[in-house]
């Protein structure tokens, strides 16, 4: 069911105002609730993968070819629920960066009634991953606890185009995959519903990330900009690397070490990823933050 919900207009707008009434009045007349637009009553049927199979980052290796049809669907499952706990972490971050951000700032500007939206819109997306991934029959995939402590410090620490190109990051990335799932019939329905409430309000958020990241950068030094390049990959390493828990192999019923090993070196995937970021690397090089410094760490994460 979609969310319905005016807005009075302002007299005058700044230009960042002005994008943030456009978003404004965009989420007024498409948003959803995940509580009544997913189904949640069905059961889950296994004959469904979880995820697109080719974005199963064990697909073109030879454990892959050895695996039943079955396996393939445990696996996909398991890795979708991965990705969706690991979006919860990140969500949780956004969150914090963004009321950061906006902390004492004027509450009639469009630009912070923005962003409290945006807030609203990913406490919902928590809450209907959550209920995706234990509908996969998944546990609570958790990032490595060195991972745990590095966002820890980033949602800290990050300012300004910091924070908002980490968000758009971890959104482009996730973008790109679910647009396969939403539209892939052998995904099992409720998850392509997910899918496609994430890819049509996320596509506010990354407008918003690239608006802001541009308009901080606009007042940022040669050393400010490079660290902050860094401080980025850096992030976007960490996010991209704990996408899939080494444990859904296991729990898939498979050889998690063999299955680590072939994942790590699968070329299919790697090629995946850097098709993906195709346009955030465009996007991040226009905007003078794809340093020799950054680009070891997007490099070493298959980004680019």
């Amino acid at each position: 069911m979609a969310i319905n919900i005016t807005r009075p207009r302002t007299k005058s707008q700044t230009p960042e105002e002005g994008v943030a009434r456009r978003l404004l009045d965009s989420s007024a007349q498409l948003s959803y609730d995940p509580l009544t637009e997913v189904d949640w009553e069905t059961p889950l049927d296994e004959d469904f993968h979880g995820a697109s199979p080719e974005w199963s980052t064990l697909y073109g290796t030879p454990y892959w070819a050895e695996l039943t049809e079955a396996q393939r669907k445990a696996l996909t499952r398991q890795e979708a629920a991965s990705v969706a706990s690991t979006g919860i972490w990140f969500e949780m971050i956004l969150q914090q960066m963004v009321l950061r951000d906006i902390y004492a700032k004027d509450p009639t500007d469009d630009t912070f009634q923005w962003a409290l939206t945006e807030i609203a819109d990913e406490c919902r997306h928590s809450i209907m991953f959550a209920r995706g991934a234990k509908k996969l029959g998944a546990p609570a995939y958790r990032p490595h606890r060195v991972a745990v402590e590095l966002g820890r410090l980033f949602k800290t620490v990050a300012f300004g185009e910091a924070a908002y190109a980490a968000i758009l990051v971890a959104e482009e990335v996730l973008d790109v995959m679910q647009r396969d799932w939403m539209r892939d019939e052998r995904v099992v329905p409720f998850v392509r519903t997910i899918n496609n409430i994430h890819v049509v309000e996320e596509s506010r958020h990354m407008k918003f990330a690239r608006d802001e990241t541009r308009k901080h950068l606009a007042r940022a030094g040669r050393l400010r900009r490079r660290i902050h390049a860094l401080l980025i990959a850096v992030a976007a390493y960490v996010i991209v690397t704990s996408m899939v828990n080494r444990k859904v192999y296991a729990n898939a019923g498979l050889d998690e070490e063999r299955a680590v090993r072939e994942a790590k070196a699968n070329e299919h995937h790697a090629s995946m990823m850097r098709s993906s970021c195709a346009g955030l690397m465009t996007f991040l090089d226009s905007v003078g933050l794809l340093t020799r410094p950054a680009l070891f760490f997007y490099k070493r994460a298959h980004l680019i």
